[in-house]
């Protein structure tokens, strides 16, 4: 009896207090008695209750009301209100999730919170979800990181879209050792170490299925060279080199965010609405691609052989439309 009571307070001080908000010895005896059946719990025996989860860890705050009446809030507790709302809108906005998967999520959370709290956990971030997605991401991602963690090789079916706008898997016997899991504009990937070629290869979590895992592997594989600067995707780059950019003002702020540490930005002294920007960039196509996205507000000034590529992949562009 004593151990269900200590667990009925210890809930009702979760989900009813906060710092800001207590409960009285009243108010416990009133919900054991209401919830639990609890009739003949004295103030006293609630008292030794709370000083008992206190003992046990629980940091359980006293203030003194009108009155000279005791309240009692749970504090402490795992997460701050602040921590469990950036958690929450990450869930909601997660594109993988389904709307069930994300209830039972949030529905966690809420278990850690005040009632006054929970209020508070409403996600208002609204979510685009025209693309299309694969629901399986959660439970594939659950047996990849347990493959690492066991350093076992691995093996699935991998698909991709056919003209029918129908996923079609390939089974193939890959066994090759999952290495890490990547998260990259906003899609997860999984790193893999190919032991017969020595390469690694990477794969779309959620475009697999089926999969299995293999024999523990004893091969070590080399440390991945990290990476030298600015990377488009999750796909490593040819090679790197440092790039210098003409931009105009607007995009001064995406570009310093995107390029990360290796950027050094100034005015462009012949033209104000313009500026420059040197960064270190891992260079293949999907650099050039990257680059073509801002159009005219955006400028290869050096090195030369980049800029040249950057109009040979240009011209490729432009001969598709010679005909206009």
């Amino acid at each position: 009896m004593d151990r269900e009571r200590i667990i009925h307070i210890l809930n009702y001080l979760t989900r009813e207090t906060d710092e800001e908000h207590g409960v009285t010895i009243s108010n416990i005896r009133d919900h054991l008695a209401n919830s639990a059946g609890m009739y003949d719990v004295s103030a006293l025996t609630v008292r030794r209750d709370i000083e008992r989860l206190e003992t046990a860890g629980y940091q359980i705050t006293k203030t003194i009301g009108a009155h000279n009446t005791a309240y009692y809030h749970m504090t402490g507790k795992s997460f701050t209100i602040g921590e469990l709302r950036f958690l929450v809108d990450s869930v909601s906005i997660n594109k993988y999730l389904s709307a069930k998967q994300k209830q039972e999520l949030i529905k966690k959370f809420e278990s850690m919170c005040s009632e006054t709290e929970i209020r508070q956990l409403i996600s208002r971030i609204e979510l685009n979800e025209a693309g299309r997605v694969s629901r399986d991401l959660l439970g594939n991602l659950d047996k990849i990181h347990k493959l690492i963690s066991e350093k076992r090789r691995i093996n699935f079916s991998y698909g991709k879209f056919d003209t029918h706008q129908q996923v079609t898997y390939y089974d193939k016997r890959r066994n090759m050792l999952p290495v890490k899991v990547i998260y990259m504009n906003e899609r997860f990937y999984l790193r893999c170490f190919n032991e017969e070629t020595e390469q690694f290869r990477t794969y779309r979590i959620d475009r697999m299925k089926n999969i299995k895992g293999g024999e523990v592997s004893s091969v070590k594989h080399p440390a991945e060279e990290k990476p030298q600067g600015f990377v488009v995707d999750v796909f490593p780059p040819e090679r790197f080199e440092t790039v210098t950019f003409k931009i105009k003002r607007y995009l001064l702020d995406e570009m310093i965010e995107q390029l990360g540490d290796t950027v050094s930005s100034r005015e462009d002294f012949d033209d104000p609405e313009y500026a420059i920007v040197r960064a270190s960039c891992g260079i293949n196509r999907q650099f050039y691609l990257w680059v073509m996205r801002y159009g005219d507000g955006l400028e290869i000034v050096s090195p030369k052989d980049i800029r040249k590529g950057f109009a040979e992949e240009l011209k490729k562009v432009s001969d598709k439309y010679i005909d206009i």
